[in-house]
């Protein structure tokens, strides 16, 4: 086995991958534990760790979706308020099998970008892994989650940078 050769496949083979395309298989919480595993391998300044994953499934991930779709409607003017787009919030959230909050902790030791930047390398590393284990996997960052309360409490040195929806592919 070429390492480099199999590393390049799965590099070249990543994509996003949206809920609309994934299965209701649902995936084993082995290869769970092991796309977050992946993420805290990822490089980080004074190892500072600044990666706070969150995962919802099955009722909290069902309150989740309520929660922003919620949101979605309370913080649009009427004017703007497009059914679909309310609707289209909860099927994301309901089709995935997992999803994963990702949000930022600052530490205040590094530059807030270094902290962002090894955050996105944790999330690679979620791909990468999702890519290699075949599932689907895509990064959504909505404004709303600015909103979020009940879901996912943030501290005043975090931020939320979105979530990663996973699910089997068909």
């Amino acid at each position: 086995m070429n390492k480099a050769k199999v590393l390049k496949e799965i590099i070249e083979q990543r994509r996003s991958i949206f809920p609309k395309d994934y299965s209701d298989t649902e995936i084993s919480q082995e290869i769970l534990d092991e796309i977050l595993h992946s993420a805290t391998l990822a490089p980080n300044h004074k190892r500072t760790k600044p990666w706070r994953f969150k995962t919802f499934r099955g009722e909290e991930k069902a309150k989740l979706a309520l929660e922003m779709q919620s949101i979605y409607k309370s913080t649009q003017p009427e004017t703007l308020f497009l059914e679909k787009k309310y609707n289209d919030i909860g099927f994301k959230i309901n089709k995935a099998d997992t999803v994963v909050s990702i949000v930022v902790n600052f530490s205040g030791m590094v530059p807030k970008w270094e902290e962002i930047a090894a955050v996105s390398m944790a999330v690679q590393n979620m791909y990468l892994t999702c890519t290699a284990n075949n599932i689907g996997c895509y990064w959504s960052s909505p404004k709303i989650v600015d909103h979020l309360k009940e879901s996912l409490p943030i501290e005043e040195n975090q931020k939320c940078l979105g979530f990663l929806y996973i699910g089997n592919m068909y």
